[in-house]
């Protein structure tokens, strides 16, 4: 009996015309997601090495390492970062790194291209949770109500049909009718990413199927959901404008709200009044440099020797620079780890609400999978600040002082063979290597989520077998 439902389903959905039509715009819009997201890697690799080559094109014909300025790293693009975007174009993209001093990332995606901080773009987030969502609305919202009224539903339990089995094999049915098909052009589009040149290790893989996973449980929850509102309600338009505010309270509201109670809730401190107390301290240290400049004196036996007096100011300066940066850094420290504690419990007030949407809990699952969530922009820039560390280490091989926060001064011979060097190689700099958050690191975070859509698809289910259990089949 069980069979025989889900044989009936898959024929009644498969062979209608609503599904051709809906399964047609599904595809392509599926394909259309991994084809655009190849070609985004494709532009987005092209200006990543263009940016690294201007970087260095800067530094040709230069003859001193201390006349190095504005060199820069850039975030690289992420195989699956085109397919998932999250919050990757909303942070910057480059770092200025000097020897000294905090690091900031600058020029996001929408920086330059503001019409995409409108629009947004076309990835799998917003595949299924839009589009695939009311998908399985739109096969589901009639599942019993809709039988009841077109007269079958009578018609069937004339026949000795468990209740049970029925419900069973309708959400089983239908789920098979709708989920399956649409493998197929996930699975072409899967197979378009290495042909347009996207490198997809076997860590990439494991992330994509987890996202797809992910994207299986969340058409779920909505297909489970319908069939849930339909078996407690008599008419199908009923059920459909109900499902229709669920599902805007669901993608809309719930998301949006939460993030705002959070933000009223847990006060974090401004940029603007962390930088304020930065440029406070710089400037108070400043003027107590310039006392102690002002105080210097140079020993007697140098004043002869205008070179090495010169070398006993730099070092002189060396030392300021140290003891300031040292006290900036605490600061910076302080202030940063203060900010970051109250992003940490506004951001999990912030996400523990819009989890009661199913859609919050599959950006927020598919955004840690691919590595495009919230710890993209602290991970950036914490790698930023290791390699920052070892640019300084090669600057000081090669300048004998530590670059960034005061001037150095050097005698300039203008004649002899003195005058003579030859340019710096540029490319003995050592290059930013970034490497994404290793999925296992990842897939804790990921897990919770996976498990909250798991469990909406119980919760639902269950609602449904119960109310038909219940249901009034005349």
């Amino acid at each position: 009996m069980f069979k025989l439902i889900v044989e009936k389903e898959l024929r009644d959905i498969i062979g209608s015309t609503k599904f051709a039509l809906t399964f047609g715009v599904c595809a392509v819009l599926i394909l259309l997601t991994f084809y655009v997201g190849a070609r985004n890697y494709q532009v987005s690799q092209r200006q990543y090495e263009a940016a690294i080559a201007e970087n260095l094109r800067q530094m040709e014909g230069l003859t001193d390492w201390l006349m190095v300025r504005n060199h820069r790293i850039f975030l690289p693009p992420q195989p699956l970062g085109a397919l998932v975007t999250g919050i990757s174009n909303d942070i910057g993209r480059n770092v200025e790194v000097r020897g000294r001093g905090e690091v900031g990332a600058e020029d996001s995606r929408y920086g330059d291209d503001p019409i995409f901080a409108v629009f947004r773009f076309l990835d799998l987030d917003f595949v299924f949770q839009i589009v695939l969502s009311l998908f399985a609305i739109l096969f589901a919202y009639d599942a019993i109500c809709g039988e009841k009224e077109r007269g079958t539903l009578r018609l069937s339990f004339a026949n000795a049909v468990p209740r049970d089995k029925y419900i069973l094999g309708k959400i089983t049915g239908t789920f098979l009718a709708l989920a399956i098909p649409l493998l197929i052009p996930i699975l072409l589009g899967s197979f378009v990413l290495p042909l347009l040149g996207v490198p997809m290790a076997s860590d990439d893989w494991m992330r994509l199927a987890l996202v797809i996973l992910a994207g299986l449980l969340y058409f779920g929850v909505f297909l489970t959901l319908s069939v849930f509102i339909s078996a407690m309600t008599e008419r199908s338009s009923s059920s459909f404008l109900l499902l229709l505010v669920v599902w805007i309270f669901a993608m809309l509201i719930v998301p949006r709200t939460s993030v705002l109670l959070a933000g009223r809730a847990v006060k974090v401190p401004s940029l603007d009044e962390q930088a304020s107390q930065r440029a406070r301290l710089a400037a108070q240290l400043w003027q107590e440099d310039r006392g102690k400049m002002s105080n210097f004196k140079p020993d007697e036996s140098l004043r002869e020797n205008p070179e090495r007096m010169l070398s006993e100011f730099n070092s002189f300066m060396q030392k300021l620079g140290d003891e300031r940066e040292q006290k900036m850094q605490a600061l910076s420290k302080r202030l940063n780890e203060e900010r970051r504690n109250r992003e940490a419990v506004r951001e999990r007030a912030a996400f523990g609400l819009a989890r009661i949407s199913p859609a919050a809990s599959f950006s927020l699952a598919i955004t840690n999978l691919v590595g495009t969530s919230l710890e993209l922009k602290q991970h950036y820039l914490n790698a930023a600040t290791d390699y920052q560390q070892a640019y300084a280490k090669f600057m000081k091989e090669k300048t004998g002082v530590l670059l960034g926060g005061f001037r150095i001064m050097a005698f300039r011979h203008t004649d002899g063979e003195e005058a003579k060097k030859d340019p710096i190689n540029p490319r003995e700099i050592p290059p930013f290597v970034f490497k994404s958050v290793p999925l296992q690191d990842v897939l804790g975070a990921a897990l919770v989520d996976l498990g909250i859509l798991a469990l909406f698809n119980l919760v639902f289910f269950a609602g449904a077998y119960v109310a038909f259990l219940r249901y009034d089949v005349r």
